[in-house]
């Protein structure tokens, strides 16, 4: 097992680990695949190097991968419906009342041409462009723990528009192509329809510079914290100015230092200025810009358009900034320890079951560590 699932308790692990697949059983009408879905999940959370079919099959004791790739391929089980499931399972656990929910993409890199929306095209994970497919995701963090709560693949124009691909990875007729912020805002509309609620929303630029996206949460009675790009212009005394300009503007005494939250090497401190713009509106909401620097003023600074309740504290706008680093984390820990890129399904369908279960690993992850937490804290008093 992972390291942090063996601090738990490995008896409290089980048992949340089984209640979670009993959970999950009755969206399989055949007993067979809900057998095998389990046994995918704990798989999932094994020891195993990589979690693809093969190995997992091993580790689960089956010998051969065929359960596993008729799980993934042929089944008849509802991904979304599990997705539910999972948004469900994880917002009972781990939401509270300073919750942010994130919008965030991660790269899987492939190699080849065969797998849905794979292309040549940039990936934040390794800072480049490469051959991958991209996924677009929706992350709750809070207080608690945090956990991957709904996915999107995005499937670019190319793909979109050629048949002969679209059919060999069984691409569904009604997918179109769609943006990045477009996906973002399906599946925030999907979790307001599902009763999620969160205190604020963040993004990084390719959604905040998107402005559908931000008319959607503003339409949607929902605080925002998002990224923007230095070209991005908003209306002052003298006209419009890009937040660049703006910020070459601010005085030495607007600077104050704050942390975005804890890293592996303690708090990321840096120099924050904010300053408002235009009125406060009707339901008592203000725009603000919030930028960001290295301490002492060196390197490349990062701008944020907010809007919220005006009385909020710049330290609460500076928090909600740093929260898309926990999701960084989720990347990571569900790459590392729950298999979210190691599948070697090609199709469509398979992508959203393995990433779907993937995910709820992750969330039970999240929740048994959540769990392990408060009964150390509570063991101390």
């Amino acid at each position: 097992m992972s390291e942090p699932v063996a601090a738990a308790d490995v008896e409290v692990w089980a048992a949340e680990l089984g209640a979670v697949a009993e959970r999950l059983g009755p969206l399989f009408a055949r007993s067979e695949p809900r057998r095998h879905a389990a046994a995918y999940l704990r798989a999932l959370l094994g020891d195993c190097e990589r979690k693809n079919s093969w190995q997992a099959a091993e580790y689960a004791g089956l010998g051969e991968p065929y359960a596993f790739q008729h799980l993934l391929g042929r089944a008849g089980w509802s991904a979304d419906a599990t997705r539910d499931l999972l948004r469900e399972y994880a917002t009972e656990n781990l939401a509270d009342a300073r919750g942010v929910l994130v919008i965030d993409e991660t790269g899987f890199l492939k190699k080849g041409g065969h797998s849905a929306g794979v292309q040549r095209q940039y990936t934040g994970t390794a800072g480049r462009v490469e051959n991958c497919q991209v996924g677009v995701f929706l992350a709750y963090a809070g207080r608690r723990g945090r956990a991957l709560i709904d996915r999107e693949l995005y499937l670019p124009q190319a793909w979109a528009d050629d048949p002969a691909r679209r059919e060999q990875a069984g691409i569904p007729e009604e997918v179109t192509f769609a943006t990045k912020p477009e996906l973002g805002r399906r599946m925030l509309a999907r979790a307001y329809a599902a009763g999620v609620r969160a205190r604020w929303v963040t993004a990084d630029e390719a959604y905040g510079n998107d402005g559908k996206f931000r008319r959607f949460l503003e339409q949607s009675g929902q605080p925002y914290v998002v990224a923007v790009q230095s070209n991005q212009r908003l209306w002052t005394d003298d006209g419009q100015m890009t937040v660049s300009a703006i910020a070459d503007g601010l005085s030495k005494r607007a600077w104050r230092p704050g942390s975005a939250g804890w890293g592996s090497k303690g708090p990321r401190l840096y120099d924050w200025a904010w300053r408002p713009f235009g009125p406060v509106d009707g339901r008592g909401w203000q725009l603000w810009l919030l930028v960001r620097r290295q301490r002492g003023g060196a390197g490349e600074r990062a701008y944020y358009l907010c809007r919220g309740p005006a009385g909020t504290a710049r330290a609460e706008l500076v928090r909600v900034a740093g929260a898309r680093w926990p999701v960084e984390e989720c990347f990571e820990r569900g790459k590392g320890e729950c298999g979210l890129d190691h599948y070697e399904v090609r199709s469509w369908v398979g992508w959203y079951r393995h990433v779907t279960l993937s995910m709820l690993a992750l969330a039970v992850l999240g929740v048994v560590r959540w769990r392990a937490e408060l009964a150390a804290e509570k063991g101390g008093r």
